[in-house]
């Protein structure tokens, strides 16, 4: 038996509880625990929901959409002296009418958020994600942290982010939050910026407890941030809100956060990356990404002097959809309601007609992963891919309906490949010809689809990308 002295006994006692506590730590409940730091946050896993989801609706909605001139930067713009937006107050106001002023006019009379709730399901979304603050700091729900510039104290005096993530939650359509960090003129900001962010005061006393009002009330699964460009994650106290987030907050388990939380933060930590607006890189990304884009290609809030040649068509939009999705991204449309709570009918149908194609083309797209290859290189043809099937997701009807494809050659066995066009139940022929494959389209007339086809290549041997690809 060995003889231990006193200390060196003490000196294991010590590291015993040490390793215990650390233990206890991490594993509390079987849950990993996450430090507030971007090395420990970067290792947790991304909650599968979001990759399988693929396709979410964006909504700006503010006092923005009472001018609705402009964009939403109506207020920022309208401060710095942009000229069309001084000639349309001077033009449409009384002097020393303020930007507060438009609120009273925010008033949802006719939001009805269970026909939004049906519009996003028969969109064919996965999640919509809201717009609680913008950087206007106007909050959607009745925050006690944004006295007299909340729903319940000035406009429509309706928790309207409430509404909406009740309604939403009767749908299999997860509800998730935009939030903005900074706000251009509270005063307590502009006194930290002003100080170079040595004081943290607006952080300390308004962001924070904010943020954690929206999680535990409204328990949103996408916490999209914004509005961090000015300061560093330190100031922000990004990676200590997110280490409470993960580790302790209702949706732990199932929330997703972009990457704005600080200045040199975006495309380098978050559970997916946003980079910058409408970040549609063209080819495969290590890391799980969205593309967050506009219909209206001129702004994100609703605005009434828009002209028609601004949005994009169905067939634009799919196209986005196709190749984001090749690239393992998801897309996040967004759409501006109106201040008196409409979706516009021309936003209607671009999200109808989505939801129409989804409908016959969703296989395509949902759950899928992208293959070994994303861009056909002779069509325009998108690929993704579901265990032993490949999708080519084919943008542009072919010439006297016969499609050659080149990158996808290896997948086609003679005897052994089946391919068909989702919608239409008969295998369609294809061959060999000159180092391509010449697949053979039906009758574009018997066609269900009236934008972008997909062909499912079916063969047991068939090649899929690494499922660690991000």
């Amino acid at each position: 038996m060995c003889n231990l002295s006193g200390r060196y006994i003490h000196k294991m006692v010590r590291v015993v509880f040490s390793v215990i506590a650390i233990f206890a730590f991490t594993y509390c409940d079987g849950q990993v625990r996450y430090d507030p730091t971007w090395e420990s946050l970067d290792k947790r896993p991304l909650p599968q929901w979001f990759d399988e989801a693929k396709f979410g609706i964006f909504l700006h909605w503010g006092v923005y959409s009472v001018p609705s001139f402009g964009s939403e930067w109506f207020w920022s713009n309208w401060k710095s002296g942009n000229k069309d937006i001084v000639s349309f107050m001077k033009k449409n106001y009384p002097p020393n009418f303020t930007y507060q002023d438009f609120a009273k006019d925010f008033s949802a009379q006719l939001f009805d958020p269970n026909a939004w709730a049906k519009l996003f399901v028969r969109a064919g979304a996965k999640y919509v994600v809201l717009t609680s603050k913008h950087h206007e700091g106007y909050t959607l729900w009745p925050s006690k942290y944004s006295f007299s510039w909340n729903v319940r104290d000035v406009g429509p005096n309706r928790n309207l982010l409430g509404e909406l993530a009740a309604a939403v939650r009767t749908t299999n359509v997860r509800f998730g939050v935009y939030h903005s960090l900074y706000e251009w003129y509270n005063p307590l900001y502009l006194s930290d910026k002003g100080s170079n962010f040595t004081k943290n005061n607006f952080v300390s006393q308004k962001v924070i407890p904010e943020m954690m009002e929206l999680v535990q009330d409204y328990t949103p699964d996408v916490i999209w941030s914004d509005g961090d460009w000015e300061a560093n994650d330190t100031y922000w106290k990004s990676t200590e809100f997110l280490a409470w987030l993960y580790n302790e907050s209702p949706v732990k388990d199932t929330v997703v956060v972009n990457d704005r939380w600080g200045k040199g933060i975006p495309c380098r930590h978050g559970d997916f990356y946003n980079c910058k607006d409408r970040y549609d890189p063209g080819v495969l990304q290590k890391h799980k990404w969205e593309n967050a884009m506009t219909v209206d290609k001129g702004s994100w809030g609703y605005r009434r002097n828009v002209n028609y040649d601004s949005f994009y068509t169905v067939k634009e939009l799919i196209q986005v959809l196709a190749e984001t999705v090749s690239c393992g991204g998801n897309l996040l449309v967004n759409v501006g309601p109106t201040s008196d709570g409409r979706i516009d009918p021309i936003f209607e149908d671009r999200l109808i007609n989505l939801g129409r194609w989804l409908s016959i083309n969703g296989r395509a797209i949902y759950a899928t992963k992208p293959w070994q290859y994303q861009k056909d290189s002779l069509a325009p043809v998108w690929y993704t891919s579901s265990k032993s099937v490949i999708y080519a997701i084919v943008l542009d009807w072919p010439p006297s309906n016969t499609l050659s494809l080149a990158s996808s050659i290896s997948a086609f066995k003679i005897n052994a490949t089946k391919v068909s066009l989702l919608g239409n139940p008969e295998n369609l022929h294809w061959e060999f010809v000159n180092n391509t494959v010449s697949i053979k389209f039906p009758d574009k007339a018997t066609v269900k689809c009236d934008w972008s086809w997909t062909l499912q290549i079916q063969n047991d041997s068939t090649n899929e990308v690494n499922d660690n690809y991000y």
